[in-house]
């Protein structure tokens, strides 16, 4: 009854990371891993005495320990790897910060520019087509918008 018991819960294990895969909520990266521990799960309900015969193989006196020693392992990997990808990801974060503050400095610096110009000289430079910021119309108030 026990094997049929981790028999069905490998065999959720694997229909979860499926659906979870076609849904998009888990990376193929992750679900190759989750995937590898469902079918070992599956292979050792079937087949119970296969641990047995891989720990006298390894020199484990207790089968158990050794699929302890195997999931600790496992699982030791699992956040050395999540550790990387925090910091990974942490690297982008601080980049992606960098560059919305270089950005937000030169929205800035632009908007002063825009608001530094007296008027009378926006609506001449709105006449004067030779001047390169002609094209570029300042509304200092929503009510100036050509839109109204």
């Amino acid at each position: 009854m026990g094997n049929l018991a981790a028999f069905l819960l490998a065999l959720a294990i694997v229909a979860l990371v499926f659906e979870m895969l076609r849904r998009k909520k888990l990376r193929e990266k992750y679900a190759a891993l989750w995937l590898i521990v469902g079918v070992a799960t599956l292979v050792l309900a079937a087949f119970p005495q296969l641990l047995n015969i891989v720990a006298a193989l390894v020199g484990v006196q207790v089968p158990s320990n050794l699929l302890f020693a195997m999931s600790i392992l496992m699982l030791l990997g699992v956040c050395l790897h999540l550790s990387w990808e925090i910091s990974v990801v942490e690297d982008e974060t601080r980049t992606l910060a960098e560059e919305v503050a270089i950005l937000r400095t030169q929205i800035e610096s632009i908007q002063e520019d825009r608001t530094s110009v007296p008027s009378a000289d926006v609506h001449s430079l709105a006449n004067d087509t030779t001047h390169p910021q002609a094209s570029a119309q300042v509304y200092d108030r929503p009510s100036e918008s050509p839109d109204s």
